[in-house]
């Protein structure tokens, strides 16, 4: 196995045991993160937002496949089943990571996913229905943003 598909799978196993410590240790410190709910984050932000979902988390269920790296890129899929907060509402998230790596660690993260999908899964009808147009898409965004933000600042990071 190369040593970049194994620090994919060790960054997913440690998220499995929400051990969010061992995930910020497999990025670079200059990673670039992006998503669909959180845009484009950049060095500790990136690492708090896994620390912040982790620690947020109840229910949640971490599962990863197809791992495939070489020396500059990797991929993965995986994923996430959990009961989003606002809502109670149960989602499963099917996400395909691709990486970038430098000096042993995770440069850049990228996950892609259904937005559309994934509103429809955490509010329901309405995401469902409004899912497709942008300003809802932001809304979740800005909201995720401001969250995490807040959580930086209550663990002084």
């Amino acid at each position: 196995m190369h040593a970049n598909e194994e620090l994919i799978q060790k960054f997913y196993t440690a998220f499995q045991n929400k051990d969010g410590q061992t995930m910020v240790g497999c990025y670079h410190p200059d990673i670039e993160f992006q998503d669909p709910a959180f845009g484009s984050l950049k060095g500790k932000e990136a690492g708090a937002m896994w620390l912040m979902l982790i620690e947020r988390s109840q229910n949640l269920t971490i599962r990863f496949s197809n791992i495939k790296a070489d020396d500059s890129r990797g991929s993965a899929d995986w994923e996430a089943d959990y009961s989003f907060s606002k809502t109670g509402r149960t989602v499963q998230n099917k996400i395909q990571a691709k990486f970038t790596f430098k000096e042993g660690k995770i440069l850049s993260h990228k996950d892609h996913f259904s937005m559309w999908k994934w509103l429809g899964m955490a509010m329901g009808p309405v995401g469902y229905l409004l899912g497709w147009w942008p300003a809802l898409g932001n809304k979740v965004k800005k909201e995720a943003l401001t969250g995490l933000q807040l959580y930086m600042k209550r663990k002084r990071m």
